[in-house]
């Protein structure tokens, strides 16, 4: 069957590809945020924009997207594989580690959040059942847009991500809560406890199903050797999980997040994660094209006060209730500014909540009408918060740092390049600086940067798991990579990328046991050092020798340790040749 050229779907991909191929590459040469761009995108070429002229020119229907709702469905999948990219990078041990974090200062800055700015709006007239609703509603954060921009590895990324997480699983009891209060509501509370149990089995079954048949589908779908079946056997995971969740009134994106978590325990994460990129990206372009489509700059120009107050209100209130949540958690204050001002903006979730409360007549539409161009708008001005919040950071860590002179990397190069100022990282420094080697060193914690300083170490202060960092440290011209945080995922992740800028550096990193050890051989580290290893053979040594062994037959059997430790990593590692391991010297 032919179709025509005037196909609403073709007008609709042209758009998207166009915005992804020409004109995202023209915004970053002029250094704008693909997320400003292709929300720019979505305001040009929506109903408010070119869209107003179709009539009077009909060829803009070939460049423009008359229907939103027709692209929606891609814009949700976009966030859907954002979870799923998240959970890739995570583990159910690291999830479990995070627990307090979500649980507590995640449930905090959204019920905080929401109860100040209910209680604001109640003052302004709303009544109470309305400016409950609206005040969780504005509470939320965006996932889409705040992950991208930092990422989940780094320090400001990991605290993000756990308060973002808390709200997606809080998304579903938030709607059956809002149920609860409206007008002539009944039997909600049977409801709520009903889709408790139902989740709680959907997880547990998704959960013991993917571990068992995860691994010997994709192991399957690896035999063909053909990519297009291993891209298949993703998004059919991707998609069953998100279904499975949403079956049982959960979110999708939580099934997406869980069943990246599971791929991330088999021996296929990393393929996945690359074959699936590039999806991801796009479907994540056409949800920000949405958000600027539902800009209408018109209607923002007659009330333009009104609006301005509304999102400077609510991004100072979040801004400021997050900032004491994580300043009262322990999290230091550049960090925490950084993230207060970063998740100040509303979600895409916001949407779906202030429709939930029209539905139940909680609001009037001119209410949520209003509502939802300030959360249009607070989302288009995300970026620029995660600029302000990263400046914040600096003018806050500077002071801070006190009179101590900022560390420059010189321009023939830094050296050997230190991540991580902690004990270990001290130690290897004070070793270099004992033998004359040129160092610098990176460390996140800024009371450990300005202590450094004072002392006259030169220590950046910086979070490595950001690449804008790392292109600074001039590695290119570095003599060695020394990675001593303790933190294996960012190491290995970090190891991997440096090693394909620049094969031929010596990398040297810390080492928590053999399994992680073997990853970062995996990765393209220069030698590994096991940490827990090495200080129980030194233990052993010690002790051997205090108890009358001669110190002959002692360092044998040490070396004969060493050598079978050499073993376990070559085999866990898939090594032609076994690693060099620290070695004791006498």
């Amino acid at each position: 069957m032919a179709i025509g050229l005037d196909n609403d779907g073709f007008s609709d991909a042209l758009v998207i590809l166009g915005a992804a191929g020409i004109v995202i590459p023209a915004f970053a040469r002029l250094k704008v945020s693909p997320v400003i761009g292709f929300i720019l995108v979505g305001i040009m070429v929506g109903p408010a924009g070119l869209g107003r002229l179709i009539d009077e020119a009909p060829w803009l229907r070939h460049v423009t997207i008359s229907d939103r709702a027709r692209i929606e469905p891609f814009a949700q999948f976009g966030i859907v594989l954002l979870l799923f990219s998240i959970g890739l990078e995570l583990s159910f041990k690291r999830l479990w580690a995070m627990r307090a974090q979500v649980f507590g200062v995640g449930a905090a800055e959204l019920i905080g959040s929401g109860l100040i700015i209910g209680i604001a709006l109640h003052l302004l007239g709303q009544g109470w059942p309305g400016a409950i609703a609206l005040g969780l509603a504005l509470g939320l954060s965006s996932t889409a847009l705040v992950l991208p921009i930092v990422g989940a590895q780094s320090r400001v990324g990991r605290s993000a991500f756990a308060m973002l997480l808390f709200e997606d699983l809080a998304l579903v009891p938030l709607l059956f809560a809002l149920a609860a209060i409206a007008p002539g509501a009944g039997g909600t509370g049977w409801a709520m406890a009903t889709l408790m149990l139902a989740s709680a089995g959907t997880v547990a079954i998704m959960f013991l199903s993917g571990r068992v048949l995860l691994p010997r589908l994709f192991a399957q779908a690896a035999r063909t050797k053909s990519p297009e079946l291993f891209l298949a056997a993703a998004l059919l995971v991707v998609i069953v999980s998100s279904l499975a969740t949403s079956a049982v009134g959960l979110s999708p994106i939580v099934g997406a997040l869980l069943a990246g978590l599971l791929i991330a325990e088999t021996d296929y994460r990393s393929e996945v994660e690359v074959i699936t990129a590039p999806f991801r990206g796009l479907a994540l372009g056409v949800f920000l094209i949405t958000v600027g489509m539902g800009l209408d700059l018109p209607v923002i120009g007659q009330n333009w006060g009104l609006l301005a107050f509304g999102v400077a209100g609510v991004v100072l209130i979040k801004a400021i209730v997050t900032f004491a949540l994580l300043r009262l958690s322990g999290q230091h204050t550049p960090v925490a500014a950084e993230i207060g001002v970063l998740m100040a903006s509303p979600s895409e979730t916001t949407l779906i909540v202030l429709g939930v409360a029209l539905q139940a007549g909680l609001i009037l539409p001119t209410t949520a009408n209003y509502w939802q161009t300030v959360t249009a708008i607070g989302l288009t001005i995300t970026p620029l918060l995660a600029r302000l919040g990263r400046l914040s950071a600096r003018v806050i860590a500077h002071r801070v740092g006190g009179d101590a002179p900022e560390t420059v990397i010189d321009s023939e190069g830094p050296g050997t390049v230190i991540i991580g100022f902690g004990r270990v990282g001290r130690m290897v420094a004070e070793m270099l600086q004992a033998h004359g080697k040129q160092f610098v060193a990176v460390e996140a914690d800024i009371d450990a940067v300005a202590a450094a300083r004072r002392e006259g170490f030169p220590v950046i202060f910086g979070d490595v798991a950001r690449s804008e960092l790392v292109d600074r440290l001039n590695l290119g011209r570095a003599e060695a990579l020394i990675l001593t945080m303790d933190d294996p995922v960012l190491s290995v992740r970090l190891t991997r990328r440096v090693r394909g800028w620049v094969p031929g550096l010596t990398i040297i990193a810390r080492a928590r046991d053999v399994d992680h050890a073997a990853e970062l051989y995996a990765a393209g580290v220069s030698d590994a050092v096991p940490e827990t290893l090495e200080s129980s053979l030194q233990l052993a040594e010690a002790v051997l020798a205090d108890l009358g062994v001669a110190i002959g037959p002692v360092i044998a059997s040490i070396h004969e340790k060493r050598e079978a430790l050499r073993a376990d990593i070559k085999a866990a590692a898939g090594l032609d040749q076994p690693p060099r391991l620290s070695r004791l010297r006498k």
